[in-house]
């Protein structure tokens, strides 16, 4: 049997030694108490397990402490063993047992009768701590898994992990995981995560619990005294095992607790890993398919951006493109309709043929008349957007077509305006307008992007085009500058529902 403490209440001195001494004897702590008034003042700040309770005493009866105590919200579910030496009728029994008492000895009681039926009460009160703690501990569980596989990165994953894990055990914790770069991340659920090692080689497929000393968990200030609980899991040999490190005093008997709560953050680890890296290859697939190279034109500053969604490893259709045709420059901007691989392969598919279109030497409506007519013969469920111009670097003369794109900003030294360009998205057979002819003058800048800049699905577009307007009133001297600070002002914060194509060009002044 664990150590308990024992709380003897007997208004006879000489009755109470003898209790006291067999208790003593038998390896219980006990404390005493000589009336009911005593037993009630001393039960809320002593670490008790468990009352030998008389029947009766001087200020109140045993059976009016014991349902006070019953009935106590905080420590209610204290055990109560009767005993008495006059009240020993079936109806005294019944009377103690309806109101709360666990057990009733009826003296003379012999030694072995109590302690037997002091370890028979506390083995019954302890198993069934450890079945609510374990219930309560069940239910946190599941609350501390639902918010680990809803976190979008590996970081806020172990934080969610870490920080379920001091609410499930009430104590320090360490939760260690390697993201797909290969760097292991350490979370404590005080702070985000942050690199830390483990050196092991050879840790077996499956999910064990060990015990590992403090120092090697460093990470975190364990209770003095402490040994760390660890529950090891791995899903796959080829990859890098959890970790969830605890008080082992904080464990109930098989760590069933903390073992399903390494396996759920090995899960969700899995799946993380699993969605870096496929988004990490969607987002390269994606930017091979774009210009790697930009041509340099003597007279002009040029940059690009692209950034993909946040919150999906698909690829989208988002594209740009500048090249020298006929000592014109070529700027075109588009998106297709969607985010997969086959979006991905219509954009490679479009960004082709404006190029070959345009090296025959046709304008820039003209190239959106045969692209369009390619789209409706090759590609007849597809839609998209392109925005082009040609611009020639010593006069700034711009020819401009669009295909339901969203209007290019351009600013000069009179202001920010928006271009009024008009003319039916590709894939459909439309009319459409004259190509839009002016020239862009030196110190003056035109800005195409995609749509995933200026809208949101939580505020109509014109309050991106405005927020795009602000941002480009002053326009650094560094157009890459100026494109980062468009993404961070107009993109950043949060998970982004589309990608970003961004194309900034500015004339050189005289």
């Amino acid at each position: 049997m664990t150590p308990a403490s024992i709380l003897v209440v007997d208004d006879s001195a000489t009755k109470r030694y003898l209790l006291v001494s067999w208790l003593t004897r038998a390896g219980f702590q006990v404390l005493e108490a000589e009336t009911g008034t005593d037993a009630l003042a001393l039960i809320p700040d002593a670490d008790v397990d468990l009352v030998v309770l008389d029947v009766k005493l001087p200020d109140m009866s045993g059976f009016d402490v014991c349902e006070r105590i019953k009935s106590d919200p905080e420590y209610g579910v204290l055990p109560v063993i009767h005993v008495s030496a006059h009240a020993v009728d079936v109806a005294d029994r019944a009377q103690g047992l309806n109101r709360g008492a666990d057990a009733y000895l009826v003296e003379p009681i012999e030694p072995d009768e109590l302690i037997a039926t002091v370890q028979a009460v506390l083995r019954y009160y302890r198993a069934r701590q450890r079945a609510e703690t374990l219930a309560g501990r069940m239910i946190k569980l599941a609350e501390t898994t639902l918010e680990i596989n809803s976190a979008s990165t590996l970081s806020g994953l172990l934080d969610a992990a870490a920080a379920g894990a001091r609410a499930i055990f009430g104590s320090p914790v360490v939760v260690l995981a390697e993201n797909s770069d290969g760097v292991s991340l350490a979370s404590t659920g005080a702070a985000t995560a942050v690199p830390w090692s483990l050196d092991e080689r050879n840790v077996a497929v499956g999910s064990v619990v060990r015990t590992d000393e403090p120092a090697s968990w460093t990470v975190v200030d364990w209770p003095d005294g402490e040994s760390v609980a660890v529950a090891v899991a791995r899903l796959r040999a080829d990859r890098a095992p959890v970790y969830v490190a605890v008080p082992s005093s904080s464990q109930t008997p098989g760590f069933p607790v903390l073992r399903q709560l390494a396996q759920a953050v090995a899960a969700a680890v899995e799946a993380q890993r699993s969605y870096d890296e496929e988004h990490r290859i969607a987002v390269m697939l994606q930017r091979s398919l774009l210009q790697s190279r930009l041509p340099v034109v003597p007279g002009l500053d040029r940059a690009v951006r692209y950034e993909p969604a946040g919150h999906q490893t698909e690829v989208g259709g988002d594209f740009y493109e500048m090249t020298m045709v006929d000592g014109r420059l070529l700027v075109a901007i588009g998106d297709v309709a969607g985010h997969s691989l086959h979006a991905a392969t219509v954009m490679a598919e479009l960004r082709h043929a404006v190029r070959a279109y345009a090296v025959e030497g046709h304008p820039p409506g003209a190239v959106l008349e045969l692209v369009n007519h390619f789209m409706r013969t090759v590609l007849p469920t597809d839609s998209a957007t392109v925005c082009l111009f040609t611009l020639e670097p010593e006069t700034g003369r711009v020819r401009l077509a669009s295909a339901g794109h969203p209007p290019p900003l351009l600013r000069t030294a009179d202001g920010v305006r928006f271009l009024e360009t008009h003319g039916p998205l590709l894939g459909i057979t439309a009319k459409r307008p004259d190509d839009l002819e002016f020239v862009l003058p030196p110190g003056g800048t035109l800005v195409l992007y995609t749509d995933g800049l200026v809208e949101r699905r939580d505020a109509d577009i014109d309050v991106g085009l405005a927020a795009l307007a602000e941002c480009a009133a002053d326009i650094e001297p560094d157009l890459d500058a100026f494109c980062s600070r468009l993404l961070d002002r107009l993109a950043g914060g949060g998970q982004r529902a589309d990608d970003i194509a961004v194309v900034a060009l500015r004339r050189a002044t005289v």
